[in-house]
């Protein structure tokens, strides 16, 4: 598939399920503060239901489980050995979905464009626009075949801690929250115990919901391209969020305006406000 909308629809992910190059992921996951958030749900919503042919991608557990930070990127080597085994390798059409819209499935697909697999979509809508399509569900997980994954690491959409250092302090640098504007602002709580709200000096606040309609759907192209305009196209763009995952819908939402360079902070504020807690700004 060539197109560089990283979007596929329902109706098209119907018509192109049984083909032998297309493999569907599931990337549902429940936020930790959520009410229904435990250990194993999301894998047990899963096993209760999913598309056909689905495989479960479990973005706590495809980490760097050694960090304090939470579902940061593991090594190329745990991500190629885990995905291998999952039967997603080189030469296939990577689908992905998951329960909430695509929060998560956007993390996943920014996982595998970092990793090198260019060839990676998700699913507008994610599980709800699939019902309602009348998409087929089954309960039974797939036999799993191993493929080979080759990794080839494109560093240019990750920024860590000290990248992000130097990025507040250089003005040639956007770097665009995707969190709520209330927890930007710093006048409403961080959701994980111990961490101020706030955000990073010099960041501009895009909630990722504003990026997305009511439907759970990404906004369209001219939408987005209005949304978006305010900010420069000459200016290296960086992504961050609570803990690198709603942070990926705007590299969705750029990507779609054809824009594929912009980056991802995968420590997010998770680890700015553990490490710099001199360095927030409010309001």
């Amino acid at each position: 598939m060539t197109s560089t909308d990283p979007m596929v629809t329902a109706q098209w992910l119907k018509e192109h399920i049984n083909a032998p190059d297309v493999c569907v992921v599931d990337a549902s996951w429940v936020p930790p503060w959520m009410p229904d958030a435990g250990d194993g749900v999301s894998r047990s919503l899963y096993k209760e239901a999913h598309i056909p042919g689905a495989v479960f991608f479990d973005i706590d557990e495809i980490a760097d489980t050694d960090s304090s930070l939470p579902h940061m990127l593991p090594s190329p080597e745990k991500f190629s050995s885990r995905v291998r085994k999952m039967g997603l390798g080189d030469g296939k059409t990577i689908v992905v979905y998951d329960r909430s819209g695509f929060m998560a499935s956007a993390r996943v697909w920014w996982m595998f464009r970092f990793m090198g697999h260019a060839d990676v979509k998700v699913l507008d809508g994610g599980w709800n626009a699939w019902v309602e399509a009348g998409g087929a569900v089954e309960d039974m997980e797939p036999v799993l075949s191993e493929r080979h994954h080759t990794v080839r690491v494109q560093n240019h959409l990750l920024k860590t801690f000290d990248q992000m250092q130097s990025a507040v302090k250089d003005d040639t640098t956007l770097i665009l929250d995707a969190r709520p504007a209330g927890r930007f602002a710093g006048n409403a709580p961080e959701p994980r115990p111990g961490l101020s709200s706030g955000h990073m000096p010099g960041s501009q606040s895009l909630p990722a919901t504003s990026l997305v309609n009511s439907d759970g759907t990404l906004k369209s192209e001219a939408e987005l391209r209005e949304a978006l305009a305010p900010f420069k196209a000459n200016q290296e763009i960086v992504a961050t969020c609570g803990s690198g995952v709603s942070a990926a819908i705007i590299l969705l939402a750029f990507q779609r305006i054809g824009r594929n360079d912009v980056a991802l902070y995968d420590g997010s504020w998770s680890e700015w406000a553990e490490k710099c807690p001199n360095d927030i700004a409010t309001a």
